[in-house]
């Protein structure tokens, strides 16, 4: 069996699964990581939905921004932007499936064995991986929950944007939906800035990409992320994998292979750059 981690996929199905060929990938034995936003901005978000749902076990997935984006807009909460190019999901004769399958996704994965641990944006260095752990948990039990609306209503927002243990309700969900699914930057104490979407090094002092502070996450673990596809995979430490290449703004999508630390790069089929690539810091 063979383990596989790929980044942002963005309704790129056909990049995915021409990636998932080139290892012959193997859904009865092998499994497959996803670092979240499947949807959105690509071509293909009702396909990437219903294929990776298909494949069932197999897929070990987190939610994006741009997921719980589609949740949100499902719920009437968010507008529907055409730039997003979610409008064939949101009318498919399938789509209360999808949603109700997306929602019932993790925020967070922890494998003990591999030494895995995989969240959207990463994991502030402000947790511990209980921390986490019960943060995500939190945050699942609501989205799986009928009372999901209300705290998609509440999510966004950027503050509280400090970690404390005493926070509660929907401050503290909304200080974890932020960290472990829209995070770059944060200053040194390891308070989250939200507004500073910049390339590396063009970001302002004292503001510092999140895997450049100490971090408490055990050293043994390695972190895998997406998110944050001006990074273009590169610049990230020891220990710390970012996988979002940019597949939906033409750049590539992105797989490792945790065996052998291989990696498989499919190019993208997208052409149509959406406001250039000054778009990938936003992505």
């Amino acid at each position: 069996m063979s383990t596989y981690l790929i980044g942002d996929i963005h309704g790129c199905l056909d990049e995915l699964q021409a990636l998932l060929a080139q290892a012959a990938f193997d859904p009865l034995h092998d499994q497959l990581w996803l670092t979240g936003d499947l949807v959105a901005r690509g071509p293909a978000s009702l396909e990437v939905l219903r294929y990776v749902r298909s494949l069932g076990p197999a897929v070990r997935m987190v939610l994006g921004n741009h997921d719980l984006h589609l949740l949100a807009v499902y719920a009437g909460i968010s507008r529907n932007k055409p730039k997003d190019r979610l409008t064939p999901l949101l009318e498919a004769p399938d789509r209360d499936e999808l949603v109700n399958w997306l929602r019932r996704q993790p925020v967070l994965q922890v494998d003990d064995e591999h030494k895995l641990i995989m969240g959207h944006a990463g994991i502030t260095p402000q947790w511990d991986i209980d921390t986490a752990q019960l943060c995500a948990r939190e945050v699942e039990a609501v989205l799986s929950s009928d009372s999901y609306p209300l705290f998609l209503d509440a999510m966004y927002g950027d503050m509280p944007n400090n970690w404390s243990p005493d926070l509660s309700g929907l401050a503290r969900l909304r200080f974890s939906t932020n960290a472990l699914t829209r995070m770059r930057y944060c200053f040194p104490n390891g308070q989250l800035d939200m507004i500073c979407k910049d390339a590396p090094g063009s970001a302002p002092a004292p503001l510092k990409p999140w895997f450049e502070l100490p971090r408490l996450v055990d050293p043994e673990y390695t972190i895998i992320f997406g998110h944050w596809a001006s990074l273009e995979g590169k610049g990230t430490p020891e220990g710390v994998i970012g996988l979002d290449t940019g597949c939906c703004w033409g750049g590539n999508l992105t797989m490792l292979r945790w065996e052998d630390k291989k990696y498989f790069v499919q190019p993208s089929n997208c052409r149509d750059v959406i406001d250039g690539l000054d778009t990938l810091a936003a992505s």
